[in-house]
């Protein structure tokens, strides 16, 4: 007798399971994502590793950096002990359970230079020339006008400061050549790119111009 899986009924029921599946992850994704979700902010995702992000972002002791759209930490918790006790990371986000949830994985971790900072990503409140480094992963495509974001952001960053763009294919993603033409006009230029067509890591820096 066949394996039921491997007939030709289950593969189809497979199919139509995956199908609905992925339908529902598609048609469901919401923005910003929401917290009742957040364990799926846990995985990695391919080409948007911390490793690869450490390549991208550079992350030094002693810089002080912002990430927009922490999520649970993922990322933070990778980058926050890379500046040290003389650097600081602030991360900001529209929803306060995901600061709070941050905060407490930096306790548990005895990470204590992560700044929590409630505010929408299109009205940074943050003096001009703050930080060293700027980085968003898999958010910006989740807030609405995003050349708002890129605009603020080259607003905050200090003179030669990098912003570090990571976007992987969902339903708000924002493709390469759409986030490049959204810099051009935000007075960034590109300086390096890692990953594919469907996930990658972007860094800008001011033009001098407009740093």
């Amino acid at each position: 007798m066949p394996h039921p899986v491997l007939t030709k009924s289950g593969v189809r029921w497979a199919l139509a399971a995956g199908a609905v599946a992925a339908g529902a992850w598609w048609f469901g994704d919401q923005a910003p994502y929401p917290y009742s979700r957040s364990r799926l902010l846990d995985l990695q995702l391919p080409c948007l590793t911390s490793s690869n992000l450490d390549s991208v972002l550079r992350p030094r002791p002693g810089e002080r950096m912002l990430e927009v759209g922490p999520g649970t930490g993922l990322q933070s918790l990778h980058v926050a002990p890379q500046l040290g006790p003389d650097g600081r990371l602030d991360v900001l986000d529209i929803q306060p359970e995901m600061l709070d949830h941050v905060l407490r994985g930096a306790q548990r971790r005895g990470i204590t230079n992560i700044r929590p900072t409630r505010a929408d990503a299109r009205e940074l409140p943050f003096a001009d020339g703050t930080f060293d480094a700027l980085y968003l992963v898999t958010a910006l495509g989740e807030i609405p006008e995003p050349g708002r974001v890129l605009a603020e952001a080259v607003r905050v960053l200090a003179p030669g400061g990098r912003l570090v763009v990571g976007e992987f294919f969902d339903r708000h993603w924002i493709p390469f050549g759409t986030l490049h033409r959204l810099a051009d006009g935000s007075g960034l230029h590109l300086a390096g790119r890692h990953g594919s067509t469907f996930a990658y890591l972007a860094r800008f820096h001011p033009c001098p111009a407009t740093a």
